[in-house]
């Protein structure tokens, strides 16, 4: 399994429009992706409603987890939504 800890970066914290997004990422790959709070709090990044109540904020740090010949081209997009490159 692979796996990536990242430091949310978006300005209003992960709010409905990159809760989208990145559902969307996961429901395109065909194993289960996971995000972990570092409360230890786990959730399936493919359901919206699960993402959302666990308000995100700038700062916070998750892991997010996938396996798969393409986890690691999924989890930099997954990354990229939540910490954001200016």
């Amino acid at each position: 399994m692979t796996h990536r800890r990242v430091t949310i970066g978006v300005p209003d914290g992960v709010h409905a429009r990159p809760v989208a997004q990145l559902a969307r990422l996961a429901q395109q790959h065909t194993t289960p992706v996971t995000l972990t709070t570092a409360s230890g709090e786990e959730v399936d990044v493919s359901s919206v409603l699960a993402l959302m109540d666990l308000g995100l904020n700038p700062g916070d740090t998750v892991t997010l987890r996938a396996e798969g010949s393409d986890a690691d081209d999924l989890l930099d997009a997954l990354s990229a939504v939540l910490a954001p490159r200016h």
